[in-house]
């Protein structure tokens, strides 16, 4: 493959973003939704939204040879994510689709500074798109197909994600490694009444690797717990355990890498011990290193001015995949995911704060301060040089590896 050509495929979501400027602070948030009342905003940001838009753009941004393959109708919010795409680059829009009956997409983002984002979104064309919308000889011969937001993609979901499962098989048999993000599903929602468990049971074994957020697991495999963290009954920061357990259960259930996405805590990322399961992880994890293997390591955040958090998660997934790409050990993988995910959030749009790779690494290489780490994992040793904390059993690995 040349340089031109796509290494990454990104599909799935895809919608746009309508972001009003605020000048409200956290003190005076909740007093803004009430009935009669006008809340004078700032103006709009209008930009892309969704895994397509903000892991794809963040990807290009990168230097990295992406196709976008997304869904929309032919309305004003159809026209106007095509015109944001190509303003990027007219070649990213050729895998996009444009169906004649859809309406497209669209999310209001009310996103105050200080204050955790709250999404009014509506699915559109996103809910029609299935398997057959993915044209496999566009995929043939990348060496990543990243898919993305199932959980707001109705086919994608339905009859335990068989339409996802059936998607995955047929990229994974062209030898291409495939990589999974989901979204928080609306409670109340359809795909809020979905068994997610039954749904990762059938559509992991076919997932290289799968980087949802922590939230997002706790909702799909620990309901109770994640209910009551919405009721305020548990406070508890998370700690090394929960990652451990929930990785565990992703592991067992088919993926070769989790990464799991800690939001304001950082991010924490482990991988099979089994050599066969990463050998058959397509053209990307196949050619990793045996010192990938049984590792198991967490970072906190870099320090930044916070101006919007909206697609941090998607972006710290391009970082991740770049990396892979520039073949970086796992140390460095893990850093530049998290240097790429806090670089998203200087701008208030989802990858209008993302550099270029050179950039990325010029910051890492100039002492970029991170937070204090905060979940509790006592035993675990730090990497004071690469600011990565290491579990015991990673370490066992680390000490037994040729």
């Amino acid at each position: 493959m040349n340089a031109t050509e796509p290494q990454i495929v990104v599909a799935g979501h895809i919608c746009v973003d309508i972001i009003p400027a605020w000048s409200q602070t956290d003190a005076s948030f909740a007093s803004i939704f009430q009935p009669g009342s006008l809340n004078q905003v700032g103006p709009a940001l209008i930009s892309t939204g969704g895994a397509v838009s903000n892991t794809g753009i963040a990807l290009h941004r990168l230097g990295v040879p992406v196709r976008m393959m997304g869904k929309v109708g032919p309305d004003l919010f159809g026209r106007a994510i095509l015109d944001v795409v190509r303003s990027y680059d007219e070649t990213l829009t050729a895998g996009m689709i444009v169906a004649p009956d859809a309406d497209s997409s669209y999310t209001l983002v009310i996103n105050p500074p200080g204050v955790d984002r709250i999404f009014l979104h509506c699915p559109g064309a996103n809910n029609t798109f299935g398997a057959g919308d993915v044209d496999l000889e566009q995929v043939r011969g990348a060496k990543v197909f990243h898919f993305g937001y199932p959980p707001l993609m109705r086919r994608m979901y339905l009859d335990d994600g068989a339409e996802l499962a059936t998607l995955l098989r047929a990229v994974r048999a062209l030898g291409v490694t495939t990589s999974l993000d989901m979204a928080q599903p609306d409670p109340t929602s359809e795909a809020g009444r979905v068994d997610w468990q039954r749904v990762l049971v059938n559509v992991l074994p076919h997932v290289d690797l799968f980087a949802p957020s922590l939230d997002e697991m706790l909702f799909m495999l620990d309901r109770r717990r994640y209910d009551a963290i919405q009721r305020g009954e548990d406070a508890r920061t998370p700690d090394a355990a929960l990652l451990q357990g929930l990785s565990q259960r992703l592991l067992e259930l088919g993926a070769a890498v989790v990464a799991l996405k800690l939001g304001e805590l950082g991010l924490y990322l482990r991988t099979s011990a089994d050599p066969a399961r990463l050998a058959a992880g397509g053209a990307l994890l196949s050619s990793l290193p045996a010192s990938w293997l049984g590792r198991e390591l967490l970072t906190p955040c870099f320090v930044v001015n916070v101006a919007g958090a909206t697609g941090a998660g998607d972006c710290t997934i391009a970082g991740l995949l770049a990396s892979l790409l520039h073949g970086r050990t796992i140390e460095q993988a893990l850093l530049d995911a998290t240097a790429v995910g806090a670089a998203s959030v200087e701008s208030p749009d989802a990858t209008g704060g993302v550099p270029a790779w050179e950039t990325v690494q010029s910051r890492l290489a100039d002492a970029w301060d991170k937070h204090p780490l905060q979940i509790s994992a006592d035993d675990w040793q730090v990497d004071a040089a690469h600011q990565v904390w290491h579990s015991p059993a990673d370490f066992r690995t680390e000490a037994s590896r040729p």
